[in-house]
């Protein structure tokens, strides 16, 4: 007898432990989301407008990439509003923004490889937003399945 209340008491002690570690980890997961869309969104913004106001990168730009990476910008913004303040907005937001990006990375691939006007560190660059948004659109979606995010 003594035993099994023992065992009880120990099951609901862990039981609670885990609820009140939960709440603290999806908590930190939404921050760090936010706070990478956004940070990513005002380093984006501050980059592209430095170039489209002339400053030269040091390498060849291709415009039409800049301009929409520009434009992106706004868009990692809002994404990073949009996860603090509703996960499933933010993880729509985050989700729609990596596909757009992996659309973009392939267009510039396929015209890197047919010798296009497209620079290697624009690849790069293109394929680093692509990777951040899958991981933010992870993040996002798994802030969806939990309990506690909602």
């Amino acid at each position: 007898r003594c035993g099994r209340r023992t065992d009880g008491v120990v099951a609901r002690a862990r039981r609670e432990r885990k609820s009140m570690t939960a709440p603290r980890t999806v908590r930190i997961v939404r921050i760090l989301a936010t706070g990478i869309a956004v940070l990513f969104g005002v380093v984006t913004l501050f980059a592209g407008g430095r170039v489209l106001l002339g400053s030269d990168p040091g390498y060849e730009v291709f415009r039409p990439l800049l301009v929409y990476n520009t434009a992106m910008g706004v868009a990692y913004l809002a994404a990073g509003i949009a996860i603090w303040r509703s996960v499933n907005a933010g993880r729509y937001a985050a989700g729609v923004i990596f596909l757009l990006n992996l659309l973009v990375l392939v267009g510039i691939v396929v015209l890197y490889r047919s010798g296009g006007a497209v620079a290697v560190d624009s690849l790069r660059a293109m394929t680093l937003r692509t990777v951040v948004w899958l991981v933010l659109f992870i993040a996002a979606s798994w802030l969806g399945r939990s309990r506690t995010a909602a």
